[in-house]
């Protein structure tokens, strides 16, 4: 089973076994590669509308490159997700047909509420049975968009807004550091649109905050002062809201020379991580009152995983 997940920031692959054991029924996902890639398929869609012809070509290449590694895998099904910048933009048509032509599938471009049931799905799934006190928030933040999505053994309310690291950082943080005026204008948006959400989805109801993506992750390991990105140390760490609170400022406040410096940051999320990081940080503040524990749980599997899942559950029903 392959899954790809592009958004607006990068493009993702899951290669994976999903077994099932036959005593019990219990199945499980057995990861085989796990990618990632910075191609920035959203920049500048914001402003213009349309995918530039330079994010295209990055993201038709990385696509190659994952199509190789399908194969050498031996991957029998291939799901493509497509998220926040392909929705937005004028011509997407012409990004549906390139995926088409590299990968062979039909790229699904999903609606904001089907990414946010993907991304709950993918990281709740391996909770169940924890004795984590629910409903939990799942905050999925990306480049274009984040998804709040509450839930115990299911999603119960869900919405996506256009608040993402690449949306805040091109409409706000411009200067290198953001000046004050700057973080304060986006800050103010981000607190705008959780009233919005707020309006959709009963935040007040949250117990456990589950963060996904990039932006949380690299956060966790800023919190937890790794000397390098460590992926087994980040998933299911339990993050306190007063370290998310002194990253985000702390990122804020430094220059891009030294955001690539720290050890355990993506090249590619040098000059948006800020906006990521105020995004969080506003977002844990909102529910702090209201959690069980003011910490943020973070999740290393996320949507990709719940991509997976589905269609894996799509392959085994009956045909007709």
């Amino acid at each position: 089973m392959a899954a790809v997940d592009c958004g607006t920031n990068s493009i993702r692959l899951l290669v994976a076994d999903i077994t099932s054991e036959p005593a019990t029924g219990t199945r499980a996902l057995h990861e085989l590669d796990r990618r990632l890639e910075i191609v920035r398929l959203g920049e500048g869609v914001d402003r213009t509308g349309r995918l530039s012809e330079q994010a295209l070509d990055r993201t038709f290449a990385a696509c190659e490159r994952y199509a190789e590694r399908i194969r050498e895998l031996g991957a029998e099904q291939v799901r493509f997700v497509a998220t926040s910048a392909s929705r937005d933009a004028g011509n997407r048509a012409e990004f549906v047909a390139g995926v088409r032509e590299v990968l062979g599938v039909e790229p699904e471009v999903i609606t904001g509420a089907e990414e946010a049931d993907l991304s709950f799905a993918g990281s709740t799934r391996e909770l169940a049975g924890r004795r984590i006190p629910t409903p939990y928030l799942v905050v999925d933040i990306g480049g274009g968009s984040t998804e709040f999505v509450l839930g115990g053994a299911r999603p119960e309310a869900a919405v996506s807004v256009d608040l993402g690291c690449v949306r805040l950082t091109e409409r706000y943080l411009t200067d290198d550091p953001p000046t004050p005026a700057q973080i304060e204008q986006a800050r103010a948006e981000v607190e705008r649109q959780l009233d919005e959400v707020a309006g959709e989805v009963p935040l007040e109801r949250a117990r456990t905050l589950v963060g996904l993506a990039g932006t949380v992750t690299t956060v966790a390991a800023m919190a937890l002062d790794l000397p390098s990105y460590d992926r087994d140390r980040i998933h299911h760490a339990r993050v306190p809201a007063a370290d998310v609170h002194a990253a985000a400022d702390r990122l804020l406040t430094m220059t891009h020379a030294q955001r690539k410096a720290l050890p355990y940051m993506h090249p590619g999320r040098v000059d948006v991580i800020g906006a990521g990081a105020l995004i969080l940080d506003r977002i844990l503040a909102r529910v702090s009152p209201h959690l069980a524990r003011t910490h943020l749980l973070v999740s290393e599997h996320d949507i990709l995983d719940g991509i997976a899942w589905s269609a894996a559950e799509q392959a085994s029903r009956p045909a007709g």
